[in-house]
């Protein structure tokens, strides 16, 4: 075989950068493509319910394996699923969108197509996305179409941003030649300029060797771009203390000895607090510092040194190093670290006192939130995938202690109710590629689950094994905590969840509802529970106006906002 189809080669591709299964919806115009993903060994289709749970399944997958592909169709399909896109782009996640547009004769002759504006631009829907995309590519000739094909992985997997890919639907027959296939996709990183990266990295040296009371902040993009075994080291070399913001968790191994907790600005401990905010040297990290991840921006450092490590520059004090990448600048800072911290002597780590009500041990106590979130650290295992929504779950997970190589998912910037319903999905498939006995637990509100449950169809369709716990406290506890603790809007439809499985289907599955402090310990302890062999839905039920503390102060923070900006 000299060629292959273009739409093969494209799944090949994907292939060759460990994609496996592949999100999206059919339509018309991408019905051709999705024949040739069947004949690539290894490669599966998963059919999600709805292109934006579909973009929500790519999310979750490429946060586990770094990369993505969601395919659609022109207009109505792509245009379902640019919430989820715009949550990827704003988080540094790398999903490949691939849409299926009408051929190049019919918009030659500006056909009145359906899934069109019905005004002859079939370039409107592309425009859109770019405004939400690393880059944009539109196939119109095969000789250029491989180069682009690559150009899109290539950015997509090494900027970890949403890339937008169209081909036209009469294109995915043409062959190519199947030897380029034989190459494969450089995805290493550009090289720094070399005298920017050495200027820099004597400067942060100058800054490590005065340093007496330093720490390591490090963020979600830690973990996007895939420096986390460099943070992991930079902690072993300093010996500073280390911290996370909500968006980092799982950025930093919770087991380390030098693990200081989470940072939130006004809303972190006492002791948290004051190590951080009283530092003279702050090393961060992979940093997006929104509103939800700063304690709405209540960050108080008293010390102007700051260092930021970022994927395209590093910020000193006041200058910045444009174009210097924070993994191949850290790569070379790390051999002079031992030199630069000789005499330092570390500080210690803060304690973390329990939370109000953390400490009860009565078995028959009702469970709160408090209490969930703390003694939720005895239940998981290393290697969990813990996926957070936005509301109590996204708040109260900071106060669980994660084992080492713990992925923690949770869309602390973008924060679209539902997320994580569908994101559960495409982690599960992510996990199950890498290791079956990797463990996927989902913990989403009541409210939440009812914009995304439909996925629940296809966890149960290919078998996937989740805990999904149900958080059922009667409604939208996070909007009622910011406005309106009474208002008929923020209030939702109960439903009887434990019939939710059978009804997508399920066969084999379990269902539990806990409603107090034994009833939790009885079923986290069990030796079967603790072992993912079926999907499973739990129940927890909670206090309507229960929330984890930094929710509630969230809340008040976000209310004071909103009333006088």
């Amino acid at each position: 075989m000299s060629t292959i189809t273009l739409g093969r080669y494209l799944f090949e591709r994907l292939k060759q950068v460990g994609i496996q299964t592949v999100f999206g919806l059919p339509g018309d115009f991408n019905l051709v493509l999705l024949d040739k993903l069947y004949e690539v060994p290894g490669m599966r289709w998963a059919g999600s319910a709805n292109e934006l749970n579909a973009s929500y399944s790519a999310s979750g997958y490429s946060r586990v394996k770094g990369i993505a592909c969601l395919i659609t169709t022109f207009g109505v399909g792509e245009l379902s699923a640019l919430n989820g896109i715009a949550g990827d782009y704003a988080e540094h996640v790398g999903v490949l969108h691939v849409v299926g547009t009408p051929s190049t004769i019919s918009q030659a002759k500006n056909l009145l197509l359906h899934h069109t504006l019905g005004d002859g631009d079939f370039d409107v829907f592309h425009r859109m996305s770019s405004e939400i995309s690393e880059s944009t590519e539109m196939i119109s000739d095969l000789a250029e179409a491989c180069d682009q094909i690559d150009r899109c992985i290539r950015n997509t997997y090494v900027k970890q941003r949403t890339v937008y890919l169209g081909i036209p639907a009469n294109f995915f027959d043409f062959e190519v030649p199947v030897a380029r296939l034989q190459t494969p996709i450089d995805l290493s990183l550009p090289k720094n300029d070399p005298n920017a990266e050495a200027e820099a990295i004597e400067v942060i040296l100058s800054l490590i060797k005065d340093a007496k009371n330093p720490v390591i902040i490090a963020d979600a993009c830690a973990s996007r771009h895939d420096v986390k075994a460099e943070t992991k080291q930079l902690i072993d070399l300093t010996q500073f203390p280390a911290f996370t913001p909500p968006m980092g968790k799982g950025s930093i191994n919770e087991a380390h000895p030098r693990f200081g907790g989470v940072y939130v600005g006004t809303l972190s401990s006492p002791e948290v607090k004051q190590t951080v905010e009283s530092a003279d040297l702050i090393l961060s990290v992979g940093a997006l510092l929104s509103d939800f991840n700063t304690g709405s921006f209540s960050y108080h450092y008293q010390t102007k040194n700051i260092v930021e490590f970022h994927s395209d520059h590093i910020k000193i004090r006041q200058g910045n190093f444009t174009g210097v990448q924070m993994k191949p600048l850290l790569q070379k800072l790390l051999p002079l670290i031992p030199a630069a911290v000789k005499g330092y002597k570390p500080i210690p780590i803060p304690a973390h006192p329990l939370l109000p009500g953390a400490e009860v041990t009565d078995p028959k106590a009702i469970l709160k939130q408090n209490w969930l979130w703390t003694h939720l650290s005895e239940f998981l295992q290393e290697g969990d995938i813990v996926l957070t929504e936005t509301g109590t779950s996204a708040f109260g997970i900071n106060s669980t202690k994660f084992p080492n190589n713990t992925v923690g998912i949770s869309q602390v910037l973008w924060g679209s109710i539902g997320f994580t319903g569908g994101a559960v999905v495409g982690a599960s498939f992510a996990a199950e590629e890498l290791d079956p006995n990797r463990r996927v637990i989902l913990f989403i509100g009541d409210g939440s689950l009812q914009l995304t449950v439909q996925e629940i169809s296809t966890l149960v369709r290919w078998n996937l094994k989740p805990y999904l716990f149900v958080l059922n406290n009667n409604g939208y506890t996070i909007e009622k905590l910011i406005h309106g603790p009474t208002a008929q809007y923020n209030e939702i439809q109960s439903w009887s969840h434990l019939k939710l499985l059978e009804l997508f289907g399920a066969k084999d599955y379990e269902n539990h509802r806990v409603s107090t402090i034994g009833e939790w310990n009885a079923l986290t302890q069990n030796k079967k529970f603790q072992k993912n062999s079926t999907i499973r839905m739990i129940e927890i039920m909670l206090p309507v106006m229960d929330a984890p503390d930094s929710l509630i102060a969230q809340g008040k923070l976000t209310a004071q906002i909103n009333a006088t900006q």
